[in-house]
């Protein structure tokens, strides 16, 4: 009897003290201290303190996790614009980055099936949304994203893409109209970094604050991850796209499977949500504003 205890107690003990896989997607707009879209530019005016309140953010986040288990391997994936604006100098040493926009899967580049959950930072709510702080999906071109009936912006595309890697998405930030538009699809840690005012002004915290609301929703979306299940969507995957000119959605017809359904929209049924991330993609990088 006390041999099957000491065996149950081992099992228990390095079970949980077992190495855990986090995947992090890091966008720019809702960063804590971004005000204005001048900041989320390489161009633009107090570009460089962007980058550092954004790297500040992830090294938030990333020393939560090492905290809750010092053995955990984590890939941060960098997710606005050029994909090339935190300093990887700057961010913890045990972090695995990934830089660079040439990606077949852009903001979910390196997700797969064997990582424990999901955390998106720096998130903004989706094209059209009021007083969303710079809301957009995907690509100023873009008005409006469906997958099976249902609107979705850059957060809800990744959830889905994470859910059919079986992975959940467990801690999401960005401003508070975000937020809002988020919990209703995603059960998970939600952290308001800022607070909307309009599409172009933002009443912002400080940054030690947001960092210290990050550190300690991490810590609990840790120690909840195995309540959460993954959110994943019916295949086929039905996809329907919006584009702010006729011209956008003309150009796209010529990918075989693809409807022109009026004049501003197309459609198409993918297999799955691998298929319809990377088409999505593609659209994304072939139509510009």
């Amino acid at each position: 009897m006390k041999k099957i205890i000491t065996v149950v107690f081992l099992c228990s003990f390095l079970l949980a003290n077992s190495s855990i896989k986090i995947f992090i997607s890091v966008d720019m707009e809702g960063i804590g201290g971004i005000g204005t879209a001048e900041m989320t530019r390489s161009s633009g005016k107090d570009y460089q303190l962007g980058r550092k309140l954004m790297t500040a953010e992830v090294n938030a986040v990333v020393s939560a996790i090492i905290k809750f288990n010092n053995d955990a391997e984590i890939l941060v994936n960098d997710s606005h614009g050029d994909m090339q604006n935190l300093n990887h100098q700057e961010l913890d040493p045990r972090v695995i980055y990934i830089q660079g926009n040439k990606k077949p899967f852009g903001m979910v580049q390196g997700l797969d099936e064997s990582y424990d959950a999901a955390i998106f930072i720096g998130y903004h709510a989706r094209a059209g949304t009021a007083k969303g702080f710079l809301a957009h999906t995907g690509s100023g071109a873009v008005k409006g994203l469906w997958l099976n009936g249902r609107e979705v912006g850059e957060g809800g595309l990744n959830t889905y893409f994470s859910g059919e890697m079986n992975v959940p998405v467990i801690l999401a930030a960005g401003d508070d109209v975000f937020t809002k538009q988020f919990g209703k699809l995603v059960d998970c840690e939600l952290v308001a970094t800022k607070n909307a005012v309009t599409a172009q002004v933002a009443k912002l915290k400080h940054g030690t604050i947001v960092e210290r609301e990050l550190f300690d929703a991490t810590t609990r979306a840790l120690r909840n991850r195995k309540s959460k299940k993954p959110i994943k969507l019916k295949t086929p995957v039905e996809i329907k796209l919006k584009f702010s000119t006729p011209t956008h959605a003309e150009i796209l017809q010529a990918i075989p499977g693809m409807e022109w359904i009026d004049g501003y929209t197309v459609q198409y049924k993918a297999k799955n949500m691998v298929e319809a991330y990377a088409l999505i993609r593609l659209m994304y990088k072939y139509v510009k504003p």
